[in-house]
């Protein structure tokens, strides 16, 4: 809400604000499911690449998923979410289903 509303006094109203805001909220916080969390430890910092580079200069966002955070923390996020197979999977097999995840609850929680 911090990070909305000083991003709505700095360029007003707009997607430009929600932008703003949204990157902040990635920068401290990561998505689990339908709903964000603080990050491993506390840890700050950019999720993504896209996150991480000023506006216009392209990258590829995480949807929310720390993808810095480290290999235990994304199986122990995978395991509160449910996901099978997980013992199995490398640390990008663990990021690509958390989205997925994160992706099909978001969708549930905004069709209820």
């Amino acid at each position: 809400m911090k990070a909305h509303d000083s991003a709505v006094e700095e360029y007003g109203e707009g997607e430009r604000a929600h932008r703003v805001a949204y990157g902040a909220l990635k920068h401290k916080f990561e998505k689990v499911g339908d709903h964000w969390e603080r990050k491993e430890g506390g840890r700050k910092g950019p999720s993504d690449p896209q996150s991480g580079r000023p506006r216009g200069q392209g990258g590829r966002s995480g949807e929310g998923v720390d993808e810095k955070a480290s290999k235990e923390h994304l199986y122990d996020v995978a395991k509160r979410l449910g996901i099978e197979g997980r013992s199995r999977m490398s640390k990008a097999d663990l990021l690509a289903a958390i989205r997925k995840a994160n992706r099909s609850r978001t969708r549930s929680a905004r069709s209820s």
